[in-house]
């Protein structure tokens, strides 16, 4: 039961029938009593009344007989008191649902999610952490709603580089398992002899052109990069637990038969303009800082292809495959990118009415100079290093990786923020150990209770509080899948996570008599099934000791 809809709900017509029209309640957590709205101010001016005098006519229309105490507050505040009948029926029924009152959804969609999206032939590095850690939490909660969701883990294994790296391994006797085991020395050996050798850098161009021409030789050494370093991504996921897997990958590959019919199908629309050789669309609303109009490059002067005409393929693909929303989780910089991409796509008509295409944008993970985070030596730091930093520091491989990505997802995921292991592997405050620590305490509590959980009554005000808090879930997770913004549930579960501290700290469980005890048992087995569940739906392990 979502006691905060509820409000809501009844609410909405006693303001509707003062206001002559629909108005928001905007029911909202308050300090002053379980909740509050706030709607009677906003209405106070377009009336031209006093606000209270609003609020008053509101509480008095309003049937929450049986739900809630409504008082006037303030300038026009509606102070709203949940009865601890519908407290207590609410946790009961929360209780007995093995999904803690969050119903599946009754209209699912079959929802895109494109995230991590590494090199090919290059080791993962920090850069791809936020896209895998933000995309693997979309994807797992719109999953546990009951969408249907397809994974794309868009790998760059195609372009120019290719016949850089395919001519090094054919240099190397062709042994891919084994000249790329060090996928950072491989590369940089080949970029080493591109830059400085002629006669590579003359092969390695004829190979790009033989590989992009089918070449079989060429396509087989090709097929040995990108398998390897399939292998060693599906570790670094494996390491990381997310839920991306083999049959996840599609590179960019995939959609170069189809870019010489995207180039004619625009052209045909009358959406390309020649510009300096190239062929570019030009979609209304985006200009320069100088006001001219900001090109979206589909095919390049020398005929090539770059992003664009990848993107727009790469989109048509999953309209195609039922896609209703289309997610992209990608940096914050390529924001206007995607969203040119996105009107030409429209504008073609791949992008119908009804679906939805959105970049999941986000900030950049930052040293303690506040600048992009770099070793000491100014590289960029691997991400199989990371993990192993944390994993050590932690002791144990569920807190370090649960650390990293709790500290990752527990902030807005469009600002900035800054790596510090000592900060997110605290087992006090805003961390995942916390998160961690509180769900083990409470099991701890059942091994030494001896005795099962019982029907939950509301007498302490810790104990009411720790109950609004179990019923704020199913909003927590709700908006956290509509938003995109997994930050909404890991905020959620570390105000559960206190409240539950609170609760243990003034109202003794174990030493209660045995109706308090069940029931105080009760609300302890409710916050350790909502803790374990939400922290799944964010990919972090909840043990049970630690």
């Amino acid at each position: 039961m979502n006691v905060e809809s509820l409000l809501h709900d009844r609410l909405a017509p006693a303001l509707e029938a003062v206001a002559g029209h629909p108005v928001d309640p905007v029911v909202r957590s308050s300090p002053h009593a379980d909740f509050q709205s706030g709607a009677p101010l906003a209405l106070a001016r377009e009336l031209g009344r006093p606000p209270r005098e609003i609020a008053a006519e509101v509480a008095a229309k309003a049937d929450l007989s049986g739900i809630s105490d409504v008082e006037v507050s303030g300038p026009g505040f509606l102070n709203l008191t949940v009865s601890d009948s519908l407290l207590t029926a609410a946790l009961k029924a929360t209780a007995l649902d093995d999904r803690l009152g969050v119903p599946r959804t009754g209209n699912p969609h079959r929802i895109v999610i494109d995230y991590s999206g590494p090199n090919v032939a290059k080791e993962m590095h920090v850069g791809h952490l936020r896209s895998t850690i933000i995309g693997d939490a979309l994807a797992r909660t719109a999953e546990w709603l009951g969408h249907d969701v397809i994974r794309v883990n868009h790998l760059g294994d195609w372009g120019t580089p290719f016949g850089m790296l395919v001519e090094h391994l054919t240099d190397l006797g062709g042994d891919a398992e084994h000249s790329i085991s060090d996928l950072t020395a491989f590369y940089q050996a080949a970029r080493v002899k591109f830059d400085g050798d002629e006669d590579f850098r003359t092969r390695a161009r004829l190979r790009v052109v033989a590989l992009q021409s089918g070449d079989p030789v060429s396509r087989e050494l090709w097929r040995k990069l990108v398998a390897q370093s399939e292998r060693y991504f599906l570790d670094v996921y494996h390491r990381l637990g997310v839920t991306l897997g083999p049959d996840d990958f599609a590179g960019e590959s995939r959609y170069q038969g189809d870019l010489d019919g995207i180039v004619a199908e625009l052209g045909e629309k009358g959406l390309l303009t020649e510009s300096d050789g190239a062929l570019c669309a030009f979609p209304d609303g985006f200009t320069g800082r100088d006001g001219v109009p900001l090109p979206l490059i589909v095919r390049k002067a020398d005929g090539g292809y770059g992003y664009a005409a990848t993107d727009l393929a790469a989109l048509r693909h999953r309209v195609g495959l039922g896609g209703q929303r289309l997610l992209y989780v990608v940096g914050a910089p390529q924001r206007i990118h995607f969203a040119m991409v996105f009107a030409v796509a429209r504008a073609a008509g791949w992008l119908p009415d009804g679906v939805i295409a959105e970049h999941i944008g986000f900030g950049s993970i930052l040293g303690a100079d506040g600048k992009m985070l770099k070793t000491r030596a100014g590289d960029t730091v691997k991400l199989a290093e990371l993990l192993d930093e944390a994993v050590g520091r932690a002791s144990a491989p569920e807190i370090g990786i649960g650390a990293i990505k709790y500290a990752d997802l527990s902030g807005d995921r469009r600002g900035d923020y800054v790596f510090d292991f000592d900060r997110m592997l605290a087992i006090t405050g805003n961390t995942g150990p916390y998160l961690q620590m509180a769900h083990a305490r409470v099991r701890s509590i059942f091994r030494k209770a001896g005795a099962e959980p019982g029907p939950v009554t509301i007498a302490e005000p810790a104990e009411r509080a720790l109950a609004l808090a179990l019923l704020g879930f199913e909003a927590a997770v709700t908006v956290a899948a509509e938003q995109a913004e997994p930050h909404r549930l890991a905020v959620y579960l570390h105000d559960l996570a206190q409240a539950f501290s609170v609760f243990y700290e003034r109202c003794p469980v174990l030493r209660a008599e045995p109706d308090v005890r069940a029931s105080r048992l009760g609300l302890a087995d409710l916050t350790a099934r909502t803790l374990h569940t939400g922290m799944f739906l964010l990919g972090i392990e909840a043990p049970d000791e630690i």
